[in-house]
């Protein structure tokens, strides 16, 4: 059982973690901080994603779709 031959034994290249997007859900205004809309039916700590026409829970699927006023 011997070693394969050409394999390098060594520290693997440091790969950086992409930021968490939950800082994004939060607002700073003033000495407040307000939280981005939340999933009526999953409660606080679920926050809802914001597209162009509806909002949408991706753990319950709840959506809410908001009408164009012209």
């Amino acid at each position: 059982m011997g070693k394969k031959a050409g394999v390098k034994k060594g520290k693997k290249p440091h790969k950086n973690k992409p930021t968490s997007k939950k800082y994004s859900k939060y607002k700073i205004e003033g000495s407040t901080i307000k939280r981005e809309k939340t999933c009526p039916r999953c409660g606080p700590g679920v926050f809802l994603m914001i597209a162009k026409d509806r909002v949408y829970c991706g753990k319950c699927h709840y959506s809410e779709f908001v009408s164009k006023a012209k």
